[in-house]
């Protein structure tokens, strides 16, 4: 009772002095930085927890089935999660510019050094050879480099330095050429890409999807990310996550990282849950989504074992802190 009490006095009086340090923080042009910093530590509030035990209860050796699309640097590299469960992972690498590829296949079993897009196809890939990672199918957009907050100094960074013809596959024939069945998780960086490599899979339905959404592309005629969201929309997938990438002038991010799930809301999206239930689990908690993963359980009959719903139910989100 007593710590509830003082808890309720504090945030009157956070809620009273609020406004004064943001005025505080806006004269010293510090008050984005640390929205921005704030948002970063909410983002990540859920690594406190180490669910590693639950993990290996659910799966045992069993690996969550990855296709990381736009693999340069390697699996997880940006650490969106924490790097504490790349060891739960089967990556499946996927990179078009050969002298990557190559960086990669000492430390993961399966390495593509080929392009995906929407057909089995050539296409020519645009190498920027100073900004390696950003090279692209699109060719840069320098006019629209201003919006991403890319300097004047940086922009010939964007230069290409060489068009490389690369034999595309679709995710389709990729995955069954090596004979994977089933996709767990995809994550798509392929800068602007992301569209026509997700119209080449239709016989797999990932649990989680990660995409590189470009709401102002920085490359020219990428299809309009809304045409991305309306093909997530028609393959049954709903957003439940999106981060800002970079910076940018605009009031929304210029580019996002975006999460999707299948739509739990309807008998479909339930049902791919349900038939691999146990990494669909896996998958929220290593993303963080424990407030919304207890919901799906609650609406979708799991016939699991109630010791783990019960250990699951426990943990708080601590993104809503």
């Amino acid at each position: 009772m007593f710590k509830k009490k003082i808890l309720k006095i504090s945030r009157s009086i956070l809620k009273k002095i609020l406004p004064v340090i943001s005025l505080l923080l806006i004269k010293l042009r510090l008050n984005r930085r640390v929205i921005n910093f704030l948002s970063e530590q909410s983002n990540k509030a859920n690594d406190y927890y180490d669910f590693s035990n639950i993990l290996s209860d659910l799966n045992g050796e069993d690996k969550i089935i990855s296709l990381d699309v736009g693999a340069q640097g390697g699996f997880n590299s940006e650490e969106v999660f924490s790097s504490r469960y790349n060891n739960y992972f089967e990556p499946i690498m996927i990179e078009p510019i050969k002298e990557e590829a190559e960086k990669l296949k000492s430390k993961f079993r399966f390495v593509l050094d080929k392009g995906l897009w929407s057909s089995q196809s050539k296409k020519k890939i645009n190498i920027l050879g100073n900004r390696l990672g950003s090279s692209s199918f699109y060719e840069p957009n320098k006019s629209s480099l201003k919006i991403h907050s890319i300097k004047e100094k940086e922009i010939s960074n964007f230069n290409i330095t060489e068009k490389r013809e690369i034999n595309c596959e679709t995710i389709d024939f990729s995955l069954e050429k090596i004979g994977i069945k089933k996709l767990d998780y995809l994550k798509i960086d392929t800068q602007g890409a992301e569209f026509e490599i997700l119209k080449g899979m239709k016989k797999y339905k990932p649990l989680l999807i990660r995409l590189e959404v470009h709401i102002f592309s920085m490359y020219k005629n990428v299809p309009n990310w809304s045409n991305l969201i309306k093909l997530l929309d028609e393959l049954n997938y709903m957003v439940i996550d999106w981060k800002e990438i970079g910076s940018h002038v605009t009031r929304t991010p210029a580019e996002t990282d975006m999460v999707f799930i299948p739509n739990f809301t309807n008998e479909t999206g339930k049902q791919i849950i349900k038939d691999n239930k146990k990494k669909f689990i896996s998958l929220m908690l290593i993303f963080g989504h424990i407030e919304l993963l207890k919901i799906i359980l609650s609406e979708i009959d799991m016939e699991m074992d109630l010791d783990i719903l019960k250990i699951i139910n426990k943990f708080e989100d601590r993104y809503f802190f």
